[in-house]
């Protein structure tokens, strides 16, 4: 079904599949398959050429995974969508396929741990230049972006500290000279951005987030043009990578599209209450969440985000200690370093996932070692704040398990 309605939760529960065509299945069917057979060896030999649709190995396509990337791509107001085992699988293959040994990538100062090492670590040894600059102000791109530039990548919001980057800004500049753009997605999410229309090129998410939503399942979605998708499904994911997302993991992500929108809503709701809550605390140092008006770049967010996300960093008058004392105080919100979830979650970024820094790299990439993160999820938003409330408040820190 291509339905035509532009309203983001039917396409999300709709787009691309008729229950009619499959027996009347309002859910669409799981193909557990590895291979497929062909009609004849002609046509078999005609979809290898790439003359004829069809399906010929699950490394490659799957129905169920086709769904998923129909779905995504509609979301993100993008050409075509292409399914990955995970987030870095995304940020990997589509890198891989993007890049040569001489080509420079800008990144913005901050960026998720694992992205950051892989840039650093991985990608340096091939011959590949990657330049940090504060993509907080488009001037600091126009000062270093040169006819090497292949790449300017980015996430918005950032984590773990949530500094926003203007899409807008940054892709007019880095089209100027040829580059391509790709944002990572994740924090927001397409209910709240979408880049693409912005004038980003190509989308990364780890689903394994809020588009899964549910913490059962690991997975990363990628979209852009129908050409650049092509090139990656086929070099970066099929030969390079080989982080193909299993036809199970896909049907636990397009059953978190289907209610996106709806944990979105509560998410952001939940998450500007505990902002208020913590930034009201005392104790409590400094709050950096876009939907508050003490946040530096609160009328970007205005600007790029209809909401602001659930994701909260904050740092407490005691620094890292205080920080301890008070994740261990915590009754409900649990210690885990994923995000997205229903439930909250809380993790310190400097030992858990930004660790892949050192800590001369966490100072100089705006990484305190003091900075808490905060996944704020779908529990009553009393709840979470009393948790944090009795935690700040300085109660007995509760027995181990």
């Amino acid at each position: 079904m291509k339905t035509s309605s532009k309203n983001f939760s039917t396409r999300a529960i709709h787009h691309g599949y008729n229950p009619m065509d499959h027996q009347g299945a309002l859910t669409p069917p799981l193909h557990l398959t590895s291979t497929f057979a062909f009609d004849s060896a002609e046509a078999g030999g005609e979809m290898f050429a790439g003359e004829r649709p069809g399906y010929i190995y699950s490394r490659i396509s799957n129905p169920t995974l086709d769904l998923l990337e129909q779905r995504i791509a509609v979301l993100e107001g993008a050409e075509a969508g292409l399914a990955l085992a995970s987030g870095m699988g995304a940020i990997t293959a589509a890198l891989w396929t993007l890049l040569s040994p001489g080509d420079e990538v800008i990144v913005d100062k901050t960026l998720y741990g694992c992205t950051f090492a892989f840039m650093r670590h991985g990608l340096s040894k091939f011959g590949i230049t990657i330049t940090h600059v504060d993509m907080t102000d488009p001037a600091n791109l126009t000062s270093v972006i040169s006819e090497k530039t292949r790449v300017v990548y980015f996430e918005t919001p950032a984590n773990p500290n949530m500094r926003l980057v203007d899409i807008e800004a940054i892709s007019k500049i880095a089209h100027a000279s040829g580059a391509t753009v790709v944002v990572d997605n994740t924090y927001a999410t397409p209910f709240l951005t979408r880049p693409i229309e912005l004038g980003a090129d190509i989308v990364v998410h780890s689903a394994t987030k809020y588009l899964g939503g549910h913490g059962d399942v690991v997975a990363g979605l990628l979209v852009g043009s129908a050409e650049q998708v092509s090139q990656i499904r086929m070099f970066g994911m099929k030969d390079m990578t080989g982080a193909v997302m299993a036809p199970f993991n896909a049907m636990l992500i397009l059953r978190g599209l289907k209610t996106l929108a709806l944990r979105m809503e509560r998410h952001c709701a939940n998450a500007q209450q505990v902002a208020a809550m913590l930034e009201a605390s005392n104790g409590v140092a400094k709050v950096h969440y876009p939907g508050l008006t003490s946040f530096e770049q609160h009328a970007l967010a205005l600007r790029q985000m209809p909401g602001f996300g659930a994701m909260i960093a904050f740092e407490l008058d005691g620094g890292i200690e205080a920080g301890r004392r008070l994740m261990n105080r915590l009754t409900m919100i649990g210690r885990a370093v994923s995000l997205g979830d229903a439930e909250s979650l809380i993790q310190h970024p400097a030992s858990m996932t930004h660790s892949t820094y050192t800590a001369e790299e966490r100072a100089e990439h705006g990484i305190s070692d003091g900075l808490i993160r905060l996944s704020v999820g779908l529990e009553d938003v009393d709840d979470i704040i009393d948790d944090l409330a009795q935690a700040l408040a300085g109660e007995p820190v509760r027995a181990a398990a």
